[in-house]
């Protein structure tokens, strides 16, 4: 059974990447950089303009967190949705993780400015019961390169809501990153997340892929057999308190590993003060969940992939049509087993339907694409 499984996973994972596309644009009025994100609302001839506004309800959540990427604007097109991102100068880690140069590599001490800075934004995402699903060096931009500048999380098409009611089991990632339950299609949960964290510093720290083979089925194995060398003579080379930083978050059991609080916690990641001791970075703020929807103007709860939660305003008026948009929705996620009467009771009681207006202009005339600037 696990290489049908397996089987299914490379072949829906072999489709990620088709549908979007992240074009550098100019606003014609100041000259401000932006980063566009074109979204196809279409995709194997299914629509999927839920998930886009699923995507574009994560953005407006998070931008509270100065660790996760800006929106500005989001444009409907015929075919295209485009959203108007913050503009990361610095591009991916991914080019300085896999560099052979020692001035373009990250060092160790780099490395764990970074890793702080991605702690707090997925901090933060799990704080509002969000997990992201695809955290890797491509979906990690940096403000500049240098000097290296700060760390913006991108990408949440794969993000979900988790919910203590409900299972999520779903076959989505990259498949160098996924964590063992999704291989094995047991419940999604924060921890998932910290697996991907877990590679993530391997590969900023060495350069290597811990589990990457020669193919996909190769690297399904490595993962769930949990085939990684802790002897490599680049580990050998790092604090042996980065090692055991790497080794709490890659372990099968999603309960055993550490949480991104205890990760910011750790002996590692912590700061050299006067006379050598060490003193704990300061954790960006993290809203309260229960308290964001009325004290932020601009926090929502977040619609499902795949159900309807937006109403359209038109207005009949001559010239560039305007239209606004509300995203509004009490989220939840698809039943997997039968709820009863008690647990349905407490799933209402937390549900709360709050609205966020987004103004959509056609055409895309404010913007100015900068020809062949593709970012990522």
């Amino acid at each position: 059974m696990l290489w049908i499984l397996w089987l299914v996973l490379i072949l829906l994972l072999s489709f990620r990447g088709k549908f979007a596309v992240v074009r550098k644009c100019v606003e014609k009025s100041t000259g401000h950089e932006y980063a566009a994100k074109f979204l196809r609302k279409r995709r194997k001839g299914q629509d999927c303009r839920t998930e886009i506004i699923h995507e574009i309800a994560v953005l407006e959540l998070a931008t509270a967190s100065p660790r996760v990427v800006n929106l500005y604007q989001v444009y409907e097109m015929a075919s295209e949705m485009v959203l108007v991102l913050e503009f990361a100068a610095g591009g991916e880690i991914f080019n300085q993780c896999v560099s052979d140069r020692d001035d373009e590599a990250f060092s160790e001490e780099d490395v764990k400015r970074l890793m702080r800075q991605i702690l707090e934004g997925v901090s933060f995402i799990h704080q509002n019961n969000l997990v992201h699903l695809d955290l890797k060096p491509q979906n990690i931009l940096l403000t500049s390169s240098s000097p290296l500048g700060d760390v913006k999380i991108v990408d949440f098409g794969l993000s979900r809501k988790v919910s203590s009611h409900h299972e999520l089991r779903e076959i989505m990632g990259t498949p160098e990153y996924v964590a063992p339950e999704i291989l094995n299609y047991e419940p999604i949960s924060t921890a998932t997340d910290m697996w991907s964290i877990g590679v993530l510093a391997y590969v900023m720290l060495t350069g290597i892929s811990p589990f990457l083979g020669d193919d996909k089925q190769e690297t399904f194995l490595n993962i769930s057999q949990l085939n990684v060398s802790y002897g490599a003579e680049e580990l050998r080379q790092l604090d042996q308190a980065a090692l055991s930083f790497i080794q709490m978050l890659l372990r099968k059991l999603p309960q055993e590993r550490a949480t991104a609080e205890q990760c910011l916690r750790h002996p590692w990641l912590q700061r050299a003060g006067p006379r050598g001791l060490l003193i704990e970075e300061e954790n960006v703020p993290v809203q309260d969940p229960q308290t964001s929807s009325t004290t932020n103007s601009s926090s929502c709860s977040l619609p499902p992939p795949g159900s309807t939660s937006m109403a359209e305003e038109e207005e009949e008026e001559e010239g560039p049509v305007t239209e606004e948009l509300i995203v509004m929705a009490a989220y939840t996620l698809g039943q997997c087993r039968q709820l009863s009467t008690s647990e349905e009771a407490v799933l209402a009681a937390e549900q709360k339907a709050i609205s966020k207006r987004f103004k959509f202009e056609e055409p895309f005339s404010t913007l100015h694409e900068v020809p062949g600037e593709l970012i990522y």
